[in-house]
């Protein structure tokens, strides 16, 4: 028997994940019709029926199921690796950070590293979720954490450090404390609960509640930007409320945060010569914010 086109096997793969073949071939940009004479073609070269019409759809037959089960992960593990490959060129990046990260240290100094480098294409992917970059077409990411994480490079960017901040609206109503009085107001709960470490550092005893908690640093922030109490704020993410006055630092003491900045990737990413330029940038800034 020749060797079945891989075209027939993805399609009887996706139709018995589906149950559907119009679904199926939707999914694969094909008409029904056309769907539906790989799938005979397939059957004819192996002599076996493999799908058979039911009630909602079509259902393996138990020929279909025994070759479903011998197929279905190494097509997956092929397209794959098809899609890594295609999504990763030398001179087109995907980074993934998180949105607060994007805005407030990443974006605004984009213009400087893309006027530098007009032939680089970058895409951000501003997400919270944790990157796989086995699966996902992705070539680094800006990461707050410990610094370890496993199966990928991590680099040191920066430390996070925090601050009590608050609304111009809300010192004027309440006044500007001496630092060891910042207990006396009206204090919101931080997502790492870093109020206690706060006074413990600079003088004063934390509070038995807040006026409220947020498990969001970002809606921390805006929270505080609307007057409803203080924040103990990370200055990275809250720089862009600072410097247009929307928020106001307590005191120039700081403590600094659990977690620090880093730009994390798979060792593959050091292969593309627009990772390396792009790397050397993000480095020479961070160190130019520390």
């Amino acid at each position: 028997m020749s060797r079945p086109p891989l075209d027939q096997i993805d399609a009887f793969v996706i139709a018995a994940r589906l149950g559907n073949l119009t679904r199926a071939a939707e999914a694969m940009h094909l008409t029904v019709s056309a769907l539906s004479h790989r799938m005979r073609l397939l059957e004819e070269r192996v002599g076996q029926r493999l799908l058979a019409r039911g009630p909602r759809g079509v259902v393996l037959t138990p020929q279909g199921q025994r070759l479903f089960d011998a197929v279905a992960e190494p097509i997956d593990a092929i397209e794959h690796a098809l899609r890594r490959l295609s999504a990763r060129t030398d001179n087109l990046l995907t980074l993934s950070l998180i949105p607060s990260m994007a805005t407030a240290w990443l974006v605004p100094r984009l213009p400087h590293f893309l006027s530098r480098h007009p032939e680089l294409g970058l895409s951000l992917q501003a997400s919270t979720h944790v990157v796989d970059f086995e699966r996902e077409p992705v070539d680094a990411a800006l990461r707050l954490g410990a610094g370890k994480w496993p199966g990928i490079k991590a680099e040191f960017l920066f430390d996070e450090w925090i601050t009590p901040v608050a609304s111009p609206g809300f010192l004027q109503k309440h006044g500007k404390p001496a630092l060891a009085k910042i207990a006396t107001l009206p204090l919101l709960g931080d997502p790492a609960n870093r109020w206690k470490d706060w006074f413990a550092a600079f003088g004063g005893k934390a509070p038995a509640r807040h006026v409220a908690a947020f498990d969001d640093t970002e809606t921390l922030h805006q929270a505080a930007a609307q007057g409803l109490g203080v924040a103990l704020a990370r200055l990275t993410l809250a720089q862009p409320l600072i410097d247009s006055g929307r928020l106001v630092r307590l005191t120039s003491k700081r403590l600094k945060a659990e977690f620090a900045h880093y730009l994390v990737y798979p060792e593959r990413s050091l292969q593309l010569a627009g990772f390396q330029t792009m790397r050397s940038w993000l480095l020479s800034q961070a160190a130019a914010a520390k």
